[in-house]
């Protein structure tokens, strides 16, 4: 992972907003940004120093990551100096960015009234600051991404022969996580999503000891892996025999609504273009209503991050960056369909990382 070109872009970002300095408190910015993944610290970035503060806990940790990431950050530790090295960093420096959607108002009053009451400096809130320099990703960013795709293909792979055994959705969820770790995930993107006949018409349902796969019913299965910080997020829906008339009905549209998403991601492309590929299919079929969330965003370091794939977004695709494309259709008593892919967006198309069969009958 290129951590000097990293800085090098967020330099580049100072001059062009005409800061001097921002002071990083989004742990996940900071991790981007030097390496450093602990769960306390503040960075400091000039244009010519980049400074990180953290605790004892992370003596060592802290050092060896910022050397293995060569990013040329500086470490202290010691908590009595942190104020003191922060400040220093920041002394010439007449105008500080902070992370407006981060730090706290309480923060904020602290650092005016008793960091800078006796400095001439102006602080600047700042929205996405380092979040748009992280939409596109690096070679060792798509890398870690890609071996998290992998690792849930391989993960339901060999846990779908359970699903015939009408299992309940919490056996299932737990095997699967059991499996991406088996298979080298570090740890999974989020809680996973197994959602069984009506319980599928819920688009983020919660595994149930109670409710089992049965025949005829729909399955809807949304999981993540993560590796070395890195997240994949695939969603795949199946049925055990036949679910009936509508339910197939819902899967052929949405279906054939992703894979038009899918066919229209390439950079230059606006995301509300991506998603209106998708929501127009489904709309003009009747089923507008039952498409009750966004069509995708990008993915990362977080499971959920910039661009946003939406309806009205005015995000523009870039190559190099990783978005999911995700319809859906949920009705009531019926259950809900969604079938979901990470993209790799490239300047004439995409590359996709989940390769999961989309197999609807499994029987």
């Amino acid at each position: 992972m290129d951590f000097i070109q990293r800085s090098k872009r967020a330099r580049e970002k100072l001059a062009s907003e005409k800061l001097d300095a921002i002071l990083l408190t989004n742990l996940t910015n900071i991790t981007w940004l030097s390496g450093f993944s602990g769960s306390a610290g503040r960075l400091v970035l000039t244009e010519d120093k980049m400074l990180l503060v953290t605790d004892g806990r992370y003596d060592g940790q802290a050092q060896e990551q910022i050397e293995n990431s060569q990013s040329g950050a500086e470490v202290v530790i010691e908590n009595a100096k942190q104020k003191e090295k922060l400040l220093n960093a920041l002394s010439n420096a007449k105008r500080i960015g902070l992370e407006a959607d981060d730090i706290s108002w309480q923060m904020q009053r602290t650092l005016d009234a008793e960091w800078f009451q006796d400095k001439s400096a102006e602080l600047v809130p700042t929205e996405g600051f380092i979040v748009e320099l992280r939409r596109k990703k690096d070679e060792g960013e798509v890398a870690r991404i890609k071996a998290a795709a992998n690792i849930a293909d391989q993960a339901l792979e060999a846990v779908l022969p359970l699903f015939t055994k009408e299992p309940t959705e919490k056996q299932v969820a737990r095997e699967l996580e059991s499996a991406m770790f088996e298979f080298g995930a570090a740890g999974i993107s989020f809680e996973t999503i197994v959602a069984a006949g009506k319980n599928s018409a819920r688009p983020h349902a919660r595994p149930q000891n109670t409710s089992h796969l049965k025949k005829d019913e729909l399955i809807l299965i949304d999981m993540g892996a993560l590796v070395e910080g890195y997240h994949s997020d695939m969603t795949r829906t199946f049925t055990i025999g036949d679910p009936g008339k509508i339910q197939t009905a819902m899967y052929e549209l949405v279906s054939k609504a992703q894979a038009a998403g899918v066919s229209t991601v390439k950079a230059g492309v606006s995301c509300d273009e991506v998603d209106a590929a998708c929501r127009d299919i489904i709309a003009e079929a009747g089923y507008g209503e039952a498409f009750s969330h966004s069509t995708g965003h990008g993915v990362g370091l977080d499971i959920h991050e910039m661009p946003r794939v939406s309806q009205g977004s005015k995000d523009i695709l870039q190559e190099g960056e990783i978005i999911t494309v995700e319809p859906g259709v949920y009705l009531g008593d019926y259950g809900g369909v969604r079938i979901e892919d990470t993209c790799l967006v490239t300047k004439n198309g995409c590359e996709v990382l989940t390769h999961s069969e989309k197999k609807f009958n499994i029987s």
